[in-house]
């Protein structure tokens, strides 16, 4: 799989201010994670939304949304928007704050958390 390499611009762009960004090749596409939790992504023409789990519901019910369901499994938190709803600038910062969001909120992952508690052998 490959990715728009344009959007990938685009997004980088919007994330340019924001402290803490790195980018990590995924799912086939690239990633854009916030201190080390994936904010928002690409994969083929689509932009990948960490919307959160409180607001998956919400946000699914906005135009050009689905469910990510990579793996044939729907991730609750997740949502893909088309390339249709980030035509526009500030469409595309919205979903981008939607994922930065999703991202802050977002609980460490298990693995994260037992290597952050362990202490350093030397």
């Amino acid at each position: 799989m490959a990715y728009d390499e344009r959007l990938a611009d685009r997004v980088r762009a919007a994330l340019a201010d924001q402290p803490g960004i790195s980018e990590r090749k995924m799912f086939g596409g690239i990633a854009f994670l916030l201190d080390g939790k994936m904010c928002v992504g690409v994969l083929n023409d689509e932009l990948v939304v960490r919307s959160g789990k409180e607001r998956f519901d919400a946000t699914l019910k906005e135009k050009h949304t689905r469910p990510m369901d990579f793996t044939g499994r729907v991730s609750t938190g997740m949502v893909y928007v088309s390339s249709a709803g980030v035509t526009r600038g500030a469409a595309l910062q919205r979903w981008v704050d939607i994922g930065l969001a999703g991202a802050r909120t977002a609980p460490s992952s298990a693995r994260r958390r037992s290597t952050r508690a362990s202490p350093k052998r030397s």
